[in-house]
């Protein structure tokens, strides 16, 4: 099909199922914590919501994976005007829909209990802290300017089904904070797993799931490096993109 691509925007190789995304250099482009995130876990066999799904990448990756009913939601309508097209070009129509919409009122348009599991690369920093971006679409994906952490956890709750599985990526520093609050929340966290970005540094990232009404008891996996000390990408890393 005959691509067209607007001011800003470029075509990339998301290299699973010779799949294309349009991004924007004006906006937040997706990098590997999304595609770790998105390899996380098993394959959702039932519902499955992305909160604040940017180019729907992560509803792409599991379609490619073997996912079929899935839901993006993205506030930013520059964002989901994309992710909607990247949905097309791909050819995904009829396993992800895209919602134009905040999941701070996801109680508008998604009943309580519907998803089986829920996906989030949220905003990593708190507004007041850490370096802001001049450009709003990036500063806004990357700070707490519209939605906290607490947002994203009540949305979770809202939209999982008993025993449904909550899974994230965010930062280290934020990790007992938000251990607190999936349990403060009835989502217990069950699995952990450190991304390390070369095998000689401290993890920067995490990836973390929680099971809504789980019993407790969390399991932490092996680290997962990101690049060897030549700077290439890991075996593990290589496996994700089928290579």
């Amino acid at each position: 099909m005959k691509i067209e691509l607007g001011p800003h925007e470029r075509l990339d190789d998301l290299i699973l199922d010779g799949m294309k995304v349009i991004q924007r250099d004006d906006q937040f482009c997706f990098s590997i914590d999304t595609v770790l995130l998105a390899h996380f876990g098993a394959v959702p066999h039932g519902p499955a919501l992305d909160l604040g799904t940017g180019t729907a990448a992560i509803p792409l990756i599991l379609t490619a994976r073997g996912a079929r009913d899935l839901t993006g939601i993205e506030l930013n309508p520059v964002m989901a005007d994309i992710a909607g097209r990247n949905v097309a070009l791909n050819g995904r129509d009829d396993r992800i829909r895209i919602v134009e919409g905040d999941y701070r009122r996801i109680r508008e348009w998604a009943p309580s209990g519907a998803f089986a599991a829920v996906y989030a690369n949220p905003p990593y920093r708190e507004k007041s802290r850490g370096a802001y971006s001049d450009v709003d679409g990036i500063r806004r994906a990357c700070h707490e300017e519209t939605a906290s952490l607490d947002d994203v956890l009540d949305a979770a709750k809202y939209a999982l089904k008993y025993h449904g599985r909550f899974r994230m990526v965010h930062i280290t520093e934020r990790l007992t904070d938000i251990l607190e609050a999936l349990r403060a929340r009835d989502i217990e966290p069950k699995v952990l797993q450190m991304i390390h970005g070369r095998p000689d540094k401290e993890a920067k990232l995490f990836l973390i799931e929680g099971i809504h009404g789980g019993g407790k008891g969390l399991s932490v996996l092996p680290p997962l490096i990101v690049h060897k000390a030549d700077g290439s990408y890991s075996e593990a890393v290589d496996r994700l993109y089928g290579r």
